[in-house]
């Protein structure tokens, strides 16, 4: 068979890109390996609860936001309902509690009101959020630095600086190696643009995309693994996969594409292409680390948390044993039990996750493979209750009662995202977002390989995937 395009991978970079390039008359095929499109965008059941595998809040969309147009083109309004988030974040530290509400002025009052000393440094940081440059008057490029080093050098109390990062996770574990011009453009992009959830679970998304791409003549294949990318004269020329079913993988199928779209991890993808373009992929990535993965502890509830006092949406606990930024890395690598976590109570919102007088909840917190690899299995999943057991405690200080609510409970580790991602370590967000990172340059490989995924030049969440999915199939339309 022979597509004008093919996929690898169908997370929203690549539903995206496919259902773009679909849409322009291209025919295209998109390969996933696992059971479901969405990548991260997924959501999973148990019982009467569905559980969001990845979606707490999305950015926008909003009339301002470039997701709009691509939503608008791709038919997503007509067909997926956005429910706005009531706030921003709800942080606790054990000697700050305050709540962050996305309009960057009401934001702005309620941080000088609890830090009538920083009002500077807060009018300074809400600036540089919503006015991102990356160039100077002189239009010289601006050197990167990083968030530490930036707050450090515009707050000097150290729980403000806490309390603007509480939803560090989104992006990172680490704000003194994260990127600043990174941070405020997509942090900067919650303030502008307010936040929104998929009704049903990020999902409905993915399933829309998916049919859109089949709409318009399109392929999507699940259940297969793509194992070769292969040349012939010269050039890239297509892709083997193989089909797997509970009795194992079908003979692999070779298809024939004029152009090949990585929806994948870059690392993964320098192992399926011919050994020469795999090695020049390898050099040109060598300098780039993959960033943290997360645990989630999925909950579901016979009842609703706000009826037993529960306010907010999402709540960020730091330890309080954070009482600095350089505190925040050693956390997240210390003990479940005092590790910092974000907890979201979906049925703040009508999500439709659950039918009436039930509600979900997801706790999250930085993860690490080192932290669950070599494990025998009964021990892996012994571990697992323990953490569950762990977190549901702390919740229960939290939210008191909550404990008499939960009807079941699982945890996915960062082996977990890893096993149904591929993505080496688990990442969630591609390529670590350092200060000064450099963008992959993959024209070396090829000329017709291209990347739309989180480990391209628009980095990881959702916006990042959906624009750098857009972007790509733009890049590929204007050259043909």
């Amino acid at each position: 068979m022979k597509y004008d395009a093919i996929i690898i991978g169908a997370g929203l970079g690549g539903l995206t890109a496919g259902a773009k390039l679909a849409k322009e008359g291209m025919k295209v095929l998109v390969v996933e390996q696992h059971s479901k499109p969405g990548g991260c965008a997924t959501t999973f059941q148990r019982g009467d609860f569905t559980f969001e595998a990845g979606l707490h809040e999305m950015d926008g969309p909003s009339p301002g936001d470039m997701k709009t147009r691509v939503f608008s083109e791709l038919e997503v309004f007509d067909n997926v309902n956005f429910l706005k988030v009531p706030e921003f974040y709800h942080f606790i530290n054990g000697r700050v509690k305050i709540t962050i509400p996305h309009d960057p002025v009401m934001a702005a009052t309620i941080l000088k009101d609890a830090f009538p000393g920083e009002s500077a440094g807060i009018d300074t940081y809400f600036s540089r959020l919503l006015n991102p440059k990356r160039k100077g008057p002189g239009e010289e490029a601006l050197q990167d630095t990083s968030v530490g080093e930036y707050l450090d050098s515009i707050i000097g109390n150290e729980d403000l600086k806490l309390v603007l990062l509480g939803n560090l996770g989104y992006f990172h574990d680490d704000p003194y190696s994260l990127s600043l011009a990174y941070y405020s453009a997509a942090q900067g992009s919650y303030y502008r643009n307010g936040a929104s959830f998929i009704k049903g679970g990020s999902q409905a998304l993915s399933d829309h995309l998916a049919g859109f791409i089949r709409k318009h003549g399109g392929e999507v294949v699940f259940n297969s693994l793509v194992t070769q990318i292969f040349e012939e004269n010269g050039n890239l020329a297509g892709v083997k996969y193989e089909r797997r079913n509970s009795r194992g993988s079908e003979p692999a199928v070779a298809v024939y594409g004029k152009e090949i779209i990585a929806n994948a991890a870059l690392p993964a993808i320098a192992e399926l292409l011919p050994e020469t373009r795999g090695k020049i992929l390898k050099e040109e990535i060598k300098s780039l680390k993959p960033g943290a993965s997360l645990l989630t502890v999925y909950f579901g509830f016979n009842g609703l948390l706000k009826d037993i006092g529960n306010q907010y949406y999402s709540t960020f606990v730091f330890d309080s044993s954070v009482r600095n930024q350089a505190d925040i890395i050693k956390n997240n690598h210390g003990d479940f039990s005092a590790r910092s976590f974000a907890f979201v109570d979906y049925g703040m919102t009508g999500s439709g996750l659950t039918p009436a007088g039930k509600s979900v909840g997801a706790l999250c917190c930085i993860d690490y493979p080192e932290d669950w690899e070599n494990l025998p299995k009964a021990e892996y999943r012994a571990r697992k209750k323990r953490v569950t057991e762990i977190f549901l405690g702390r919740l229960e200080t939290l939210i008191p009662g909550i404990t008499g609510l939960t009807a079941c409970s699982e945890a996915g580790t960062s082996l977990t995202v890893r096993r149904y991602t591929l993505n080496p370590g688990g990442a969630v967000y591609g390529f670590a977002q350092h200060p000064g990172k450099p963008v992959p340059d993959i024209s070396a490989v090829s000329g017709n390989l291209h990347i739309a995924s989180a480990w391209g030049k628009t980095g990881g969440g959702f916006s990042g995937a959906i624009l750098g999915g857009y972007l790509t199939a733009f890049n590929i339309l204007r050259k043909r």
